[in-house]
């Protein structure tokens, strides 16, 4: 995908991500969409500030980072729902691309991607990033509904359990 694309899918995001975790159309509805949005973008171009430095889709488009944005929240008691953001922008170039991405970079520079998505250039591209920002959606809803509240307080979380 393109910026364009991710910026795309992560303002959509956010709002989606807002309904879920305060789902009313109220003033609280409206501050929780106002809360993720930034994050969410922020989120959603940071893997592409690897076209400065390093390999587009290699440096920054990997697991190992994911992982470490989303342990900013725990550790730092900032950057939540970055992590949101930098997972939506490899769902993107995973399914909605043809190159794909290298999830296991730095020890291996393979590129994975699934056998169908669309060039950055497609004409079909807003409407493939629609699509699956509303499948994104929905699958943060399913966890958010039945695997874990994603609307915690990590500092409260934090230091209950020491860390």
């Amino acid at each position: 995908m393109n910026k364009r694309g991710h910026v795309l899918n992560a303002l959509l995001l956010a709002v989606g991500v807002g309904f879920v975790l305060e789902p009313a159309v109220d003033r609280n509805t409206a501050i929780k969409i106002a809360q993720v949005t930034v994050p969410i973008v922020l989120g959603a171009l940071f893997p592409d500030v690897d076209t400065a430095f390093g390999k587009h889709r290699k440096t920054l488009h990997s697991l190992t980072v994911l992982g470490i944005v989303a342990a900013y929240p725990i550790v730092f008691d900032n950057l939540q729902y970055v992590w949101v953001g930098v997972l939506t922008h490899y769902v993107l170039d995973l399914v909605g691309s043809r190159r794909g991405i290298a999830l296991f970079h730095p020890l291996s520079s393979s590129e994975f991607s699934l056998p169908f998505g669309v060039t950055t250039s497609s004409d079909y591209a807003d409407l493939v990033t629609v699509i699956i920002t509303a499948l994104e959606i929905a699958a943060f809803w399913a966890v958010h509904t039945y695997v874990v509240d994603l609307n915690v307080d990590v500092a409260t979380v934090s230091q209950a359990i020491g860390v």
